[in-house]
């Protein structure tokens, strides 16, 4: 931590350097110099569109129809890797784009070719992650892909299918591409969840070893069974092409780094095409040698899975300070490589991550994830599948590199349990007060019962890996895929204030009639009435998933993932199967808005049938004019008791909402074979769901963000982040297995974690959230005022890095919206 000398103010390491790149100095270069050059190639460029992978993609469909759906796929994907332009980047070690050169993101029409036509003109004017495309390709799109897709997407399916009741609380039933962000459905805007593929498979066999494994199986299959001709056969083929086509990519850049060292003039720059050459040449289709070949060998595989799915918030890395590990161990003891030389090969890695970016055509996708969100988490930490220690020196090498080198990728997690090594503690604060908000904290104590409760064995819950915002993936056991239904909870709320209908949508009666409120004589009436809407938002959330999950397999396939799937080449499925024998299905619903919901149900207990210092007219008419003369109201709404400061009152309430959404999924997700487990994961989406919510008891004006994740209200939580902590202790149902993640934001000053006796606090900190069995934590340690700053002027700032939902983000390339609502968090000074 440093001191700003014009205000007096701690500064984080990183408000630091941002500071001093404004002055001009670049000290923290060094070493790197390498690594800056490809950074400052793209830095704050506005991403463009790449169709190509969409022009083959769509090129291959058109040539397939009739064919197997996983056969196509495959098929597609070969001829991708046969045209798509390779590029080697200068200065790079690694190689291996999905689209073009600078930051760049790729199209997938099987999900958005629907209104792909009408998109392509929105992007560059977007508020919410805009990209440029050039004139050329958007008429190439409007003219060749998107009507070839009209009436085939998984979309159009599901908004026909969908019964009226259900439709109106997901799209404007006028408009299906208009979501009504009450009960949001989110597996139309990408082919399959976050995920983790397994890729240690890859790294020890090789695709050749999967593609001889699936030839095998093909040369044993019964040439009389229909099954095997009509199931298995099909698989297995797409299977093998898959894997040649992978290889074939990697050849084509094997050949494009030979030819380019021929004709490079400086030594050392030829010495590095020649070795990209040789790696390209034998990874992915072999068994890794090298730290090199095993960390090129895993780019070639991330990537080109990118290029097969639109996986939500991107592929995630697993446990990469795992299967490196023996790679690097080996390199260290024989000479090849040294640490420096290792850090390097990764951060090589990290640039060229930050160079693709998630592109969501869809509206509702940008607005889900903003600030070109991104989650390709790489695992830290945590317990071998024996239960043991599973730190290394690998593990303090990605540490090491956030804290010197903070990018906002990759998105780091680190698992934290009981038994985690002081100095892995330690050295886990030191880089949380670096100041980009990495790493995110998951909680083995909390997950790993969990899994285990799920019918996981021990071995598998150890070895999980976190996937995405803050969710967790055992990749040969883990096989639902589906993007799962988002609930808008204070719209239930101000359904049972209206009767069923909402102020955004007028008089469209939306909800239940739960009856006038003010006719209701006690709280439990009201109360009541607010769990009738509810639940019927979670029994419309149902139904839409029991429709989404028959549909998804006519739509999607993954022969990629499918292929480093251990169940799935077991019993030749793909992994997008409704059912895949022995998998365990773990799905979701989200709560969105926890503390909106349970500060303004405590507001209405405690001042209108409690204390009865309002009506429930007084109330209405205060909330009908968003507070308008009403500042009186306002600030009694306010003064209430409020979630997050360890306070019973709300607390109580906060876990009976809890309790409700558990109880109705313990009952009714076995009829979908689903563990629809309570997620309070809400991405950025408390912004755009605010947008349709009027004014709530809790004092939120009209529109306004709603409360993230299990975080208190914005200013709400005045006790303390321990008072935080406590607050979500006390509102869990720890009885339930059917609950998964709880997302937590935490921000702090720099001065309240200065020195080493400000380690030690967060390192106290930290045990302490650990024994409370919460699943994860993240932490923003930076000032008020450089946000502030940043915000007023943007060009000063940026390379300000800041925590937003899971995943970091420049704070420039952030909508008005999100940045208010980061600035609005509260700020705790003490810990």
């Amino acid at each position: 931590m440093s001191t700003c000398t014009s205000c007096c103010t701690v500064l984080s390491p990183h408000e630091q350097r941002v500071h001093e790149e404004m002055l001009g100095k670049d000290d923290f270069k060094k070493g790197r110099e390498r690594i800056y050059k490809i950074l400052e190639s793209f830095q704050g460029q506005r991403p463009i569109i790449d169709i190509e992978r969409a022009k083959y993609f769509t090129e291959s469909f058109k040539q397939t129809e009739g064919q197997p759906l996983i056969l196509r796929w495959a098929k597609a994907l070969r001829h991708i890797a046969e045209n798509i332009t390779v590029y080697i980047d200068d200065h790079q070690l690694l190689v291996g784009r999905a689209g073009a050169q600078g930051r760049y993101g790729i199209l997938y029409p099987e999900l958005d070719g629907d209104f792909l036509d009408l998109a392509v003109k929105e992007l560059p004017n977007r508020v919410e992650s805009p990209f440029n495309i050039t004139q050329a390709d958007a008429d190439y799109i409007i003219n060749e892909i998107a009507p070839y897709w009209k009436g085939k997407t998984f979309h159009e399916d599901l908004a026909i299918s969908l019964p009226a009741d259900t439709l109106k609380l997901t799209y404007d039933p006028a408009d299906p591409l208009k979501s009504r962000f009450i009960v949001n459905e989110t597996a139309s805007f990408r082919s399959s969840i976050q995920w983790v593929p397994d890729f240690e498979k890859v790294l020890k066999r090789g695709f050749k070893g999967i593609k001889e494994e699936a030839l095998q199986r093909l040369a044993q299959l019964d040439p009389l069974s229909p099954v095997d001709n009509m199931e298995k056969k099909p698989f297995l083929e797409a299977i093998v092409i898959v894997c040649e086509a992978i290889v074939t990519w990697a050849k084509r850049h094997a050949h494009l780094a030979a030819e380019k060292a021929a004709r490079e003039s400086d030594p050392v720059r030829r010495r590095e095409l020649e070795q990209i050459a040789a790696i390209c040449a034998w990874v992915p289709e072999n068994p890794a040698r090298t730290f090199h070949e095993a960390v090129q060998s895993q780019w070639f595989t991330q990537m080109f899975s990118r290029m097969e799915q639109k996986t939500g918030t991107i592929i995630s890395n697993g446990r990469m300070d795992q299967y490196f590990y023996p790679y690097y161990k080996q390199d260290l003891a024989a000479g090849r490589i040294t640490e420096e030389k290792a850090m390097e090969l990764l951060e090589c890695m990290w640039v060229a991550m930050a160079q693709f970016i998630d592109l969501y055509i869809s509206p509702t996708g940008g607005a889900f994830n903003e600030g070109y969100a991104h989650w390709e988490a790489v695992t830290v930490g945590g317990q071998t599948p024996d239960g043991r220690d599973a730190t290394n020196e690998l593990t303090y090498l990605f540490l090491k590199s956030k804290q010197q080198f903070p990018l906002n990728y990759p998105d780091l997690a680190a698992r934290i349990n009981a038994r985690s090594p002081e100095r892995y503690l330690y050295e886990v604060a030191e880089t949380i007060k670096e100041g980009s908000g990495f790493p995110k904290l998951i909680n083995d104590e909390e997950v790993i019962p969990l899994l285990l409760a799920k019918g996981a064995r021990f071995e598998e819950a150890f070895d999980y890996a976190v996937s995405g915002c803050s969710e967790c993936r055992m990749p040969n056991r883990d096989t639902f895929t589906s993007g799962c239904a988002y609930i808008n909870f204070a719209a239930a709320v101000e359904m049972t204030l209206y009767n069923g209908r909402m102020k955004k949508y007028g008089e469209e009666q939306l909800g239940l009639v739960t009856g006038d409120p003010c006719q209701f004589q006690t709280w439990e009436e009201f109360w009541q009435a607010y769990l009738a809407q509810q639940t019927n938002f979670l029994k419309h959330a149902f139904i839409q998933q029991y429709i989404i999950n028959n549909l998804r397999h006519k739509h999607f396939a993954a022969p990629l993932l499918s292929a480093m799937h251990d169940l799935c080449m077991k019993y030749c499925k793909d992994l997008h199967t409704p059912v895949i024998e022995e998998g365990i299905d773990l799905g979701y619903f989200e709560l969105i808005g926890y503390a909106t919901v349970v500060d303004s149900l405590a507001a209405i207990k405690k001042l209108v049938f409690e204390e009865k210092r309002l009506t429930m007219a007084e109330l209405l008419a205060a909330l009908e004019s968003n507070f308008e003369g009403k500042e009186a109201i306002r600030q009694m709404l306010l003064n209430a008791p409020k979630y997050g400061n360890n306070d019973s009152y709300p607390d109580e309430i906060a876990r009976e909402v809890d309790r409700a959404a558990l109880e109705f999924t313990r009952k009714y997700s076995k009829e979908l074979g689903v563990h629809l487990d309570l997620r309070l994961v809400p991405f950025t989406s408390h912004v755009p769901f605010g947008k349709v919510v009027s004014a709530t008891p809790n004092g939120r004006k009209a529109w306004t963000p709603l409360s993230d994740g299990s975080s208190a209200s914005h200013g709400a939580d005045i006790n303390g982040p321990t008072a935080v902590l406590l607050s979500n202790l006390h509102s869990k149902n720890y009885g339930y297995r059917e609950r998964a993640s709880r997302l937590l934001n935490i921000k702090l000053t720099p001065s309240c974690v200065a020195g080493e006796e400000g380690t030690r606090k967060l390192v106290s900190f930290i045990k302490t959230w650990c024994d409370l069995r919460l699943w994860h934590i993240q932490f923003n340690v930076i000032n008020k005022e450089t946000l502030l700053a940043a915000k007023k002027d943007p060009d000063k700032y940026r390379g300000l890095i800041v925590r937003v939902a899971g995943y970091s983000a420049y704070f420039v390339d952030l909508s008005p919206d999100l940045q208010d609502d980061i600035i609005a968090r509260t700020d705790h000074d003490t810990i």
